[in-house]
């Protein structure tokens, strides 16, 4: 490892250390992932969590307790009884951004054929993972399953080029098991996540020069997690959470971050191959 890596990497880990706790989670819609205890429940609560953490932070917390709040306290129970028309008609004033009702009620029907099929989520995954070969891979399996040829705004595959930062956020909190990510799918190695590039952790990675790429596409998101991946082999998107808090949260302010990040990146990039 460099000097310049090192020098970062115990910046990062002292953030990781200091800020890496669930009581500066919110404003995020992984606070509604706490509720539940079983995994069963807290897999189909993060897919529709992650689905809908698209536009601004007080609306994707407003939609997703209210969808939360219409499946009721156990998701797992909730879809194995009730089919896509049942919830078409509890969604159907439902709005947010792209995505209406039926959107909803497609996805939850989808999550019930996965469910009846393979028995969970996570099992569809780690079925996905053997055969595929990769954690992106069996993500573009479940979401095509998901789906079932009805592309739709709550989801993204990894094959077309997206970036797919809402899917790769839910493994971020269903793989990795800290204070922060509740875990719940044991069987997947966090070593393969990839990085949910969103606004802020683009900022950040371009000011750490992780990237010169202009697009924050798959290719990019790819990229920066294999620099990640210099400093924590093992978990990549360690510093996810902690970093993307600057600019999030309105007391901790991103540009005091991207200076620091800017300063400890004046010797050069850190190589991704």
């Amino acid at each position: 490892m460099t000097p310049r890596q090192k020098s970062l990497g115990l910046y990062l880990e002292e953030l990781y250390e200091r800020c890496n706790r669930r009581e500066l989670v919110s404003p995020d819609p992984l606070q509604f992932l706490y509720r539940y205890e079983a995994p069963e429940d807290r897999e189909i609560a993060a897919l529709v969590a992650s689905s809908l953490a698209y536009g601004r932070v007080a609306t994707i917390l407003k939609s997703v307790g209210v969808v939360l709040g219409a499946i009721g306290a156990s998701p797992r129970t909730a879809v194995e009884r009730y089919g896509e028309e049942h919830w078409r008609g509890v969604f159907a004033a439902f709005r947010h951004r792209f995505t209406d009702g039926a959107d909803v009620a497609a996805l939850l029907g989808g999550v019930r054929r996965v469910v009846s099929r393979w028995g969970s989520l996570g099992a569809c995954m780690l079925a996905a993972r053997r055969e595929c070969g990769s954690l992106a891979g069996a993500l573009d399996f479940l979401i095509a399953a998901l789906e079932n040829g009805r592309p739709s705004s709550l989801l993204c595959r990894p094959q077309r080029g997206s970036a797919c930062k809402r899917h790769f956020l839910m493994l971020r909190w269903l793989v990795r098991r800290d204070e922060v990510d509740p875990g719940g799918w044991d069987g997947l190695d966090p070593a393969e996540l990839i990085v949910p590039l969103d606004t802020h952790m683009y900022a950040v990675c371009r000011s750490l020069r992780f990237t010169k790429r202009r697009a924050a596409d798959l290719k990019t998101a790819q990229e920066v997690t294999r620099a990640f991946a210099r400093l924590s082999p093992r978990d990549p998107v360690r510093y996810d959470f902690v970093l993307t808090r600057f600019g999030i949260r309105a007391d901790m302010e991103q540009e005091a971050l991207l200076a620091e990040c800017r300063a400890r990146s004046t010797t050069g990039r850190i190589e991704t191959e």
